[in-house]
Order: C-alpha cells, then sequence, then structure tokens
C-alpha cells in the first residue's frame, strides 16, 4: 500500500462527508507528529500497533562492492519499528 492508498483509506474510515484533501492532511499530522515524538523523546508508542525507536549503529568494517577494498563506515542513528502483539496477529 502506498501514500495514495492510505489515503484513500483514510478517507473511507472517517466517512463520506471528509474530502480526500482533508484525509491526506490528517495523514500528514499524524506523521509529522511521528517525527517530532522521535526526535523530542527518541521513541513513539502506539499502543496495539507498535513502538518506533532511534537506535545507533555502532562503527564498523565494511566491503566497497565495486573494488572490494575495505572501507570504515562510521556509527549512525536509525529508527526502527517493532510491532505490537496485536499488529502481530493479523500480519
Amino acid at each position: 500500500m502506498n501514500k495514495a492508498q492510505l489515503v484513500l483509506e483514510v478517507q473511507k474510515s472517517l466517512g463520506k462527508e471528509v474530502s480526500k484533501a482533508c484525509a491526506e492532511r490528517a495523514l500528514d499530522a499524524v506523521i509529522d507528529a511521528i517525527k517530532k515524538g522521535i526526535k523530542k523523546d527518541k521513541s513513539v508508542q502506539l499502543i496495539g500497533f507498535g513502538t518506533f525507536a532511534v537506535a545507533e549503529r555502532k562503527a564498523r568494517l565494511g566491503v566497497n562492492p565495486k573494488t572490494g577494498e575495505k572501507i570504515k563506515i562510521k556509527k549512525s542513528k536509525t529508527v526502527k519499528f517493532k510491532a505490537g502483539a496485536q499488529l502481530k496477529k493479523i500480519a
């Protein structure tokens, strides 16, 4: 499912009186709130859905696939998602 399809599902859930543009704004607001929560608190937990959390990747050695040369990869941060129990049941 892509964003356009997700917007249509949100619109369908909210009812006929809600426009597609309004449903898209609602979806964008939720995504922005998740981003702000991750930035501020380092995690966002949605009971029954899952948890978004910041994780650190350690520095490591890698290999350049073109040359085979070993390279150093710096440590970095990423966002991980852990599915909640209810989400796991339907997957």
